[in-house]
């Protein structure tokens, strides 16, 4: 493997960016809006899999559909000004930068919101896509040839695993460093601090290797 080609691709919600003030937002916004009620503290403590997972614990199947697009379109006003970035993320970006290899986002949020996320924060990935939930993500990661794959929840590992890219789990989402592990994360950080140093030992080793 040489440096050049090093592809790293990055999880968006818990692993970036902290999203639950945002999502909490709008998910208070739809409420008063539809008149409907969402436990929206509730509903932070479980983000990654795709919004209708979570829309149909408060709503009739056949409004989900109709739902989901009224959040991804309030989504812009309330969400991204109210969410900061998670600590160590835009130097996780940069330290892969800095080794010469390029950075994907792999998120199964809606690809649009994901992107006006990461302008706002200033994190700048080389490529962006959406809507891909757990496997679904091997799609993208094979697509690119990611290499490694970052991310905080079990749906994360299996997407990694599916696209045999070594998988690098951060604790700070809705699954414990052990859950992940069992879950076979070949990596558990605390948090994406942690990144770049482990980054540097790995291509240490991957060098050492070649």
């Amino acid at each position: 493997m040489s440096d050049m080609t090093l592809t790293v691709g990055f999880d968006l919600d818990m692993t970036l960016i902290d999203s639950r003030p945002g999502i909490r937002a709008c998910y208070l916004a739809l409420a008063e809006r539809t008149g409907t009620y969402i436990d929206a503290d509730l509903a932070v403590t479980r983000l990654g899999p795709p919004l209708a997972e979570e829309l149909i614990n408060w709503f009739p199947a056949e409004q989900v559909p109709a739902t989901a697009d009224l959040y991804r379109e309030m989504y812009p006003s309330i969400a991204i000004a109210a969410t900061p970035a998670m600590a160590g993320a835009q130097e996780a970006i940069e330290a892969v930068r800095a080794a010469g290899g390029r950075t994907m986002v792999v998120t199964a949020k809606y690809e649009p919101n994901a992107k006006l996320h990461l302008a706002h924060l200033g994190i700048e990935p080389d490529v962006v896509v959406g809507d891909l939930w757990a496997e679904q993500k091997a799609q993208a990661l094979r697509e690119y040839g990611a290499a490694v794959y970052v991310g905080d929840h079990l749906g994360d590992v299996r997407g990694a695993r599916t696209a045999d890219a070594l998988s690098v789990a951060v604790a700070t989402g809705p699954c414990s460093a052990d859950e992940l592990r069992a879950a076979g994360a070949d990596v558990v950080l605390d948090d994406l601090s942690a990144f770049p140093g482990w980054l540097d030992g790995y291509r240490s080793a991957a060098a050492a290797r070649a």
